[in-house]
């Protein structure tokens, strides 16, 4: 077995031994060279020698996303900043981003983490692969490219946008691996069709996907739209960027952790306590190899849950579930839960509609109100006389996508049918929620 999936194939007790092992380094290191979890441990009453076991991880505590912005730029880093390489950021609320920095060493173990999901994918050594993820701050661009040259793939480093000039290349330099959000690759195979192009004829056969919660019926899209295997990849910034799990192609049921280098726990976000397996829950990572931020019990706000039976692919590791969405994303509609995604779902199963949808929140007094923004497909919009969106079977349409929420996901909004063509396009990652909360109570 290749040497990228052999720490995936290990029994329980050898890597619960390594991870034990990497944790017991990793306190000792927060705790000698970071003022933060020092000072954390001992109001938490805790000392490194005083955690026994993995067991023991519950007893410390969590850290934030406000923790990195209030302790920005550097003061959560564990080196000498002259053994810093690297920094990488993702946006702030104040405009500064959450800063996360990298040694040498992590940058090594990142890329080696990342090449191994890309050949879970299928990606092999003298593979070409197009990464359209973002370059810069963002870790998308920068983690799949160093992964890619790690396994052995010709790079082509495009980044995201200009569709145009990535149909040219990817008809020319013919990868047989793409990397790059959902949203984005939706965009790319809709344009392709509109340059009468048929994205089934193309090279690629493996599509590495994340940096946003997608459904199972994007997934079934996107296949057919290219004939490829749609696949997930999960990663945050704070935790190290893209490569912290990785879903193969044999199972395609949920993520495989990286398990030697990163320490996974779930738990229900109001009591903090930890959820059964396969129940749904907030995901909680421990940095097992980081040397810049090591970082202890990260909530990520991201929903999911995780199972521990041996894959269909021979994998041992942890899997998680793809993400059902972001706590600070869950609406509130009318008294019910639901998640953009969830949504999602039940646009893609309408043959009316195309897969391109947005959810505007207002105020109405002191209740949010939500509409959600649908575009019809253009063979109904040609079906429609006079195409009249107002027209009684472009309003049958929308009693039945609200019957469909309503039965479904037992959500009650408003639908605005919108002609083809006019949702916004992602180049990067979809902007599904359009907030005009404030402006609406700025109006009244």
């Amino acid at each position: 077995m290749s040497t990228y999936v052999q720490e995936e194939t290990w029994d329980r007790e050898k890597m619960r031994d390594l991870q034990w092992e990497r944790l017991k380094t990793t306190i000792e290191r927060v705790y000698e060279n970071v003022p933060f979890y020092r000072t954390a441990f001992q109001e938490a009453q805790i000392e490194p020698e005083s955690i026994q076991s993995l067991e023991d991880l519950q007893r410390l505590p969590f850290t934030q996303k406000h923790h990195l912005r209030e302790h920005y730029p550097f003061d959560l880093i564990a080196t000498p900043i002259e053994e810093v390489v690297r920094f990488h950021g993702s946006s702030g609320t104040s405009g500064k981003p959450t800063v996360v920095a990298y040694t040498q060493q992590d940058i090594d173990h990142w890329a080696d983490i990342v090449a191994r999901c890309i050949y879970m994918a299928g990606g092999r050594p003298g593979d070409i692969l197009h990464n359209a993820y973002g370059y810069g701050l963002f870790t998308g661009g920068l983690g799949l490219h160093y992964g890619s040259e790690r396994l052995g793939c010709a790079t082509v480093p495009i980044s995201g946008g200009n569709t145009s000039r990535q149909i040219t290349l990817i008809q020319d330099f013919k990868p047989r691996v793409i990397c790059a959000t959902p949203s984005y690759l939706l965009n790319i195979g809709e344009t392709m069709k509109e340059m009468a192009i048929d994205p089934t004829t193309t090279s690629l056969k493996y599509a590495i996907l994340g940096a946003e919660p997608w459904s199972e019926e994007m997934r079934d899209y996107i296949e057919q739209l290219f004939d490829i295997k749609a696949l997930d990849i999960y990663g945050l910034s704070e935790i190290i960027g893209p490569g912290v799990a990785m879903e193969c192609p044999e199972g395609q049921d949920g993520l495989h952790i990286a398990e030697d280098h990163f320490l996974v726990e779930v738990i229900d976000p109001e009591t903090l306590q930890p959820v059964a397996e396969g129940e749904d829950g907030e995901l909680v990572f421990t940095s097992l190899t980081k040397e810049a931020l090591p970082i202890i019990r990260y909530r990520t706000g991201d929903i999911a849950s995780i199972t521990r039976e041996q894959c269909v692919c021979g994998r041992t590791t942890t899997k998680m579930s793809r993400v059902k969405g972001r706590i600070d994303d869950m609406l509130i509609i009318r008294g019910v839960n639901v998640f953009p995604s969830e949504i999602e779902r039940y646009v893609l199963q309408m043959e009316a509609l195309s897969s391109h949808y947005q959810i505007h929140l207002s105020k109405k007094g002191v209740m949010d109100h939500a509409v959600l923004h649908v575009e019809v497909s253009e063979s109904f919009f040609d079906s429609i006389p006079g195409q009249d969106l107002k027209h009684p079977l472009a309003q049958d349409l929308v009693k039945d996508i609200q019957h469909t929420l309503k039965e479904q996901a037992l959500v009650t909004m408003d639908v605005q049918l919108n002609a083809p063509n006019t949702i916004p396009r992602s180049e990067g990652k979809a902007k599904r929620i359009v907030d005009q909360r404030k402006a609406s109570v700025a109006q009244t």
